[in-house]
């Protein structure tokens, strides 16, 4: 009876987390440029503002802890591609990249905003084991990436998720939707970049010359659904 009556607590305490999580990310989809306070948080959850502070300390955490769960959709289904035996393709990595990053209203801006964050504004100790769990996904998929791609060194599954992720984000900072020009289309209103093809063009640049051979290309439909 105990045991079962922990596991309800426990199940309560997850779904409970994860309401938190849904109410600061609706939060963010109405107002991509501010940060949601903690009151915001718990009047939007129906909760009271104390309740919010038994699970995250403090809004930044809540923020970085929305996209945590974010970046841990897109490795559980990265990973779960890689598994597979039959071979991977680019272009089954940019669906999955627009699906889980790009297409998703929340991830670029969170993501951008996280950077900072985690270096400045989050305890030392939740900032350590931030990265330690983000280790853990990069080196799964690393591997993965690396049984698929034999021409990859050691390691190099990891570097290349890594400079993906640095120019996935960086080249969406550059465009204008970073400053919140034009965040309904694919053509921004300051440099008239247009940011998914721009970036399927820098990531096989990229996948190309690190693996030394050329990949699989995805559709010129496939790239103009996710824009």
């Amino acid at each position: 009876m105990a045991i079962r009556q922990r596991a309800m607590q426990a199940e309560d305490k997850e779904e409970r987390q994860q309401g938190l999580l849904d109410a600061a990310e609706r939060l963010l989809l109405r107002a991509p440029g501010a940060m949601p306070s903690v009151a915001d948080v718990a009047d939007e959850a129906g909760l009271a503002k104390g309740t919010v502070y038994l699970y995250f300390p403090s809004k930044e955490e809540l923020l970085l802890a929305v996209h945590e769960r974010r970046v841990d959709e897109f490795f559980q289904a990265l990973i779960a591609l890689l598994r597979a035996r039959d071979p991977v393709t680019l272009a089954a990595i940019m669906t999955l990249t627009r699906t889980h990053m790009i297409e998703r209203e929340s991830f670029l801006p969170l993501a951008t905003r996280c950077f900072g964050v985690v270096q400045t504004e989050v305890p030392r100790e939740a900032a350590i084991a931030f990265k330690a769990r983000m280790f853990e996904r990069l080196a799964a998929a690393g591997e993965g990436l690396e049984r698929h791609f034999p021409e990859l060194p050691r390691g190099g599954g990891i570097a290349l998720l890594r400079h993906s992720y640095a120019l996935i984000v960086g080249l969406w900072q550059m465009s204008a939707n970073a400053d919140g020009f034009d965040a309904g289309g694919s053509v921004c209103a300051v440099d008239r970049m247009d940011y998914p093809r721009e970036l399927d063009r820098a990531l096989r640049a990229l996948w190309e010359g690190t693996i030394g051979k050329r990949l699989e290309a995805p559709s010129e439909a496939a790239i103009a659904e996710g824009a």
